[in-house]
């Protein structure tokens, strides 16, 4: 039976505040370790699913500087990881940015920071599982040599319904708790970087061979690593966003913090070790590429823009020869395992709105047997598979510019956690140096700097050339579908503010919310 009880956690503030006043939801306590966190965060990124459909692109905006605009879009994830890392030690809750920013901002802006990692992921879902598909069937028709089955993969039937398949079976291992999760995850992750350390190093060792008949390759130079060599602060800015996007996910090692073995600190630790195996293989990978094919706009050149939706793709063979459909089974890895392990963010984020009154109480049931967010995880899914059907019957225009929306998602979320810290702590960062840093400076900068690229990016999102080209009145799409989800979780705040007006209040969730500890 659960018990009210006080608790202080280490890392509490100077202030006197609890700031590990949590409910306990009923989740599987210590079902993963340091490594099994550090993988999930890994696999909710799916490296080579991000790299596929981000290099082409990057490339189209910075030319030579891919590499540099990884490492700068690497450097505001830092800054907020430790945010992330000290916020956790303090609250580890489930509902990570929502939370957190609750008790920091206030119920409204935590209400729309929990929106926007809620839209953000179902985004990410739809978009994995449609890569998923794709290099399923790629990956079959090399292996089969069958022009029928890539006509059929190529079909919009065939495909929606392999999404859906895909979305099926990735809810249903979600459902089934962390033990399937972390082992599925284990093997998947371990495939996708091994085949990608491959890559590299066959990269490298056929440099130059890529390059179009008419093109040539530039020899490496240190400058590919210089952000301030872009010529274009437009085009650094538009960079940077997708380089945010290839970052995102390594937080699932948070969300899962209520399961996780020493869940104040191994989270934390768990989200440094991935973001420091995504910056290494980033940049490796993004100079390997670029040594072998260079930025020609023609043949395997990384700047066609008639391939730069999926490097990978055209790649394979050239590089890895007959080792190739690796490549493609890779991609498929990596999208399946971060299709499975994105549930996992979006599911506790609504378990903990729920438990706190903010969402409807559905979404808070857990199952009795799986000790898992049934509910959400099933909703979740549901509305992944509606809103990537929507997508493609509207049109597929419209399905790639939710992509280039999804930075603004993230920058959005990002920057508010951020902030959340520094005001969380605000009592204790007069009490070192450690603690003014970690607690104040850093996360501020990290927040300064994910707000800045997102007030850029909404004015260059006006403009419809930003993403594929379309408009609506005039006004690009990716503007529209950016602002529209983020005005659609404003319009769903004011209904539950009605529905639960307590939680608006600040009766539910504060800082002085005693622990709900569920005792076994």
């Amino acid at each position: 039976m659960a018990q009210l009880v006080e608790q202080h956690a280490a890392g509490g503030t100077a202030s006197g505040a609890t700031g590990e006043d949590i409910r306990s939801k009923g989740l599987r306590k210590n079902s993963v370790g340091l490594l099994g966190s550090a993988v999930i965060g890994l696999s909710t990124v799916a490296p080579v699913y991000c790299l596929t459909s981000t290099l082409g692109p990057t490339v189209g905006e910075v030319g030579l500087q891919m590499p540099a605009v990884f490492l700068a879009g690497f450097l505001p994830m830092l800054l907020v990881a430790f945010a992330y890392r000290e916020l956790n030690r303090a609250v580890p809750d489930c509902g990570t940015s929502f939370t957190w920013t609750v008790k920091a901002l206030g119920p409204r802006i935590g209400w729309m920071t929990g929106w926007g990692l809620v839209i953000a992921t179902v985004i990410v879902l739809s978009n994995l599982a449609g890569v998923a598909a794709e290099f399923l069937y790629l990956l079959l028709g090399e292996l089969t040599g069958s022009e029928a089955v890539l006509r059929f993969g190529d079909s919009t039937a065939g495909h929606v319904a392999t999404v859906l398949a895909f979305i099926a079976v990735a809810t249903a291992i979600g459902y089934r708790g962390m033990t399937a999760t972390k082992w599925f995850q284990y093997s998947l992750v371990t495939l996708q970087m091994a085949v990608l350390a491959l890559f590299v190093v066959m990269a490298f060792g056929k440099a130059g061979e890529g390059a179009a008949p008419s093109a040539t390759v530039p020899d490496f130079s240190w400058d590919w690593l210089d952000p301030f060599s872009v010529t274009s602060f437009t085009a650094f800015t538009a960079g940077l966003s997708l380089s945010v996007f290839i970052y995102w996910g390594w937080d699932t090692s948070l969300t899962v913090n209520e399961e996780t073995s020493g869940s104040a600190r191994t989270p934390g630790r768990a989200a440094m070790i991935s973001i420091a195996v995504l910056v290494t293989s980033y940049v490796l990978t993004a100079v390997a590429a670029l040594m072998f094919s260079g930025t020609g706009t023609e043949g395997l050149g990384l700047g066609n823009p008639d391939t730069s939706d999926n490097v990978f793709a055209v790649l394979a063979d050239p590089v890895m020869g007959s080792l190739g459909s690796l490549l493609f089974l890779a991609v498929v890895a990596s999208a399946a395992a971060s299709l499975q392990t994105t549930f996992l963010p979006a599911a506790r984020t609504m378990l903990a709105m729920s438990t706190y009154r903010a969402f409807p109480e559905v979404f808070g049931r857990v199952h009795p047997t799986y000790r898992t967010p049934g509910c959400a995880t099933v909703a979740a899914g549901v509305a992944t598979g509606v809103f990537y059907t929507v997508m493609v019957l509207v049109s597929e225009n419209v399905l790639i510019d939710t992509i280039y929306a999804l930075g603004l998602m993230i920058c959005f979320y990002y920057a508010l956690t951020a902030f959340a810290c520094v005001r969380y702590f605000r009592a204790d960062l007069g009490r070192g140096v450690r603690d003014a840093i970690t607690k104040g400076v850093l996360p501020l900068l990290g927040g300064v700097l994910l707000t800045a690229v997102f007030f850029k990016t909404l004015i260059d999102m006006w403009d419809p050339a930003y993403g594929t080209g379309s408009s609506v009145a005039g006004v690009g799409s990716v503007f529209v579908i950016g602002v529209g989800l983020l005005l659609a979780g404003l319009v769903l705040m004011l209904v539950m503010q009605r529905r639960s007006p307590a939680f608006f209040r600040g009766e539910v969730l504060t800082r002085s919310t005693p622990v709900l500890v569920a005792e076994d």
